[in-house]
């Protein structure tokens, strides 16, 4: 079976590599460097784990590896290359602009500076964990797509929307175990790296819930990873059915469908709170003060289902999650208090590579962890924290006005899910380090760099009307 895999995946990746390649350095066509990763990063871990199991080989491994981050830096030389005058290059920032050119200014002066216990080969991979995102906000921010270059991308959104629900279906109904059990994850994670097997399924603990039972991730690294990026199959599933017509739009409720089928089935508890946070913003956003009542509704059903007609197991497992009695909750509650007293005692951070669950964060010198804004204030401090709050919140809201403002259908729905899955992202922003969680992460960042060069457009142009009036 691995073999197989190792096959189909090597052959659709290597395609998929050598048509954007080609689109990029011999078309100038640089943005399409998002059309590989889109493909790729859903399968990331998968192909690693399948990649090792098959050849042994931690040299191919590393290959495959730096396949995403080799992609982006090709798209960002390419769009250099291609301008004939950089100097010249119209430069309009705008306020998720500058927040975010701040975020990144000052994550590369902490690598410079002295500090931390971390070595200097960590901070530098740590600091490509945020520079990688911040060349793919750039490339989105320099992107104009036409309508059928648009309409692949989302093609592809559906595609790993349905392929997902229809792997967790075949985990859960025919093979009854985890897709992770077949392709070496937990080996590719021993050798690679050094994490000990764990948990009943011989995976990690992120598998399974407190009642011993399966959590899925389909071909995503784990169930947190996959409940993430759902919310935006589900956002791009709603806005294409809420703007195609009728008698269309049945392919867009499979879609909505499969993308809540693959929540329900990832066991997340910050995701599910994500997805109701995610329908009331959505609500607000169209006026619908009806799918507001819905979702009250819901919650309230939810609520009697679960104290007169749930199993105990299940009654006590909403309980403490609630009140925090969960062992999964305190550990949230736990690692959120040693981050919060550690920006107290240092309020300028204690250096890169010192938080979070990334790869190049040493186990005995990570402090906090399970909290995005938390982790980046722990590295460096609250300036650096609140950096990222605004780029974050600058981005969601420009992108909102440009589906607002633009006439565009097309990047009208690029921007809805840009800004939405971000709102969506928020609550699992809390409880873990979402921006690992490179398909949802990155895509959603592109997503907002598309729609701020729309809005910069749109108020130029508004700006560029207003002073070709005729005085009175």
């Amino acid at each position: 079976m691995a073999l197989i895999l190792f096959i189909i995946l090597s052959v659709v990746i290597g395609i998929a590599l050598l048509w954007v390649l080609e689109q990029m350095v011999f078309k100038g066509n640089w943005s399409y460097f998002i059309f590989f990763l889109i493909i790729y990063l859903p399968f990331y871990i998968t192909t690693l784990s399948v990649v090792y199991l098959t050849t042994r080989s931690s040299s191919i491994v590393s290959l495959f590896q730096i396949l995403k981050e080799l992609v982006v830096l090709i798209g960002v030389l390419v769009f250099l290359f291609y301008q004939k005058k950089i100097a010249e290059y119209p430069i309009r920032m705008m306020a998720t602009d500058w927040f975010l050119l701040g975020f990144l200014s000052l994550g590369f002066l902490y690598l410079l500076l002295p500090l931390g216990q971390a070595s200097l080969i960590n901070k530098v991979l740590y600091y490509k964990s945020m520079i990688i995102p911040g060349f793919v906000y750039f490339l989105g921010r320099n992107t104009r797509f036409n309508k059928q270059e648009i309409h692949l991308l989302f093609k592809i959104i559906f595609g790993i929307a349905i392929g997902a629900f229809l792997v967790n279906l075949l985990e859960n109904y025919i093979l009854n175990a985890h897709l992770q059990q077949f392709t070496g994850y937990s080996l590719y994670n021993l050798v690679i790296n050094q994490i000990e097997p764990t948990g009943n399924f011989g995976l990690t603990w992120t598998f399974e819930t407190q009642a011993v039972t399966k959590r899925l991730a389909s071909f995503f690294s784990d169930p947190l990873e996959m409940a993430s990026s759902v919310l935006m199959g589900f956002a791009a599933g709603l806005i294409w059915f809420l703007t195609t017509k009728k008698e269309y739009n049945w392919f867009y409720i499979l879609v909505m469908f499969c993308s809540l089928g693959s929540l329900v089935f990832s066991a997340s508890r910050a995701a599910f709170g994500a997805f109701f946070l995610m329908i009331f913003f959505i609500a607000l956003v169209f006026g619908l003060y009806k799918l507001i009542a819905a979702g009250f509704l819901s919650l309230l059903a939810f609520a009697i289902y679960v104290i007169f007609f749930a199993s105990e197991d299940f009654y006590f497992f909403v309980l403490d999650t609630i009140t925090f009695e969960n062992s999964s909750s305190i550990g949230h509650v736990v690692e959120w208090l040693l981050a919060l007293d550690s920006m107290i005692g240092n309020p300028l951070g204690i250096g890169l590579a010192m938080s979070g669950n990334f790869g190049s964060v040493s186990d005995e010198l990570r402090v906090g962890g399970e909290n995005q804004f938390l982790i980046y204030g722990v590295q460096m401090g609250w300036l650096g924290m609140l950096l990222y709050i605004f780029a974050l919140g600058s981005g969601i809201v420009l992108s909102l006005r440009t589906f607002y403002r633009t006439n565009n259908t097309q990047i009208a729905r690029v921007a809805f899910v840009g800004s939405v899955t971000k709102v969506g992202l928020l609550l699992p922003l809390f409880t873990a380090n979402v921006e690992i969680y490179t398909y949802v992460s990155w895509i959603s960042w592109w997503m907002i760099g598309f729609s701020v060069q729309e809005y910069s457009y749109l108020r130029n142009l508004t700006n560029d009307s207003i002073q070709k009036m005729p005085s009175l």
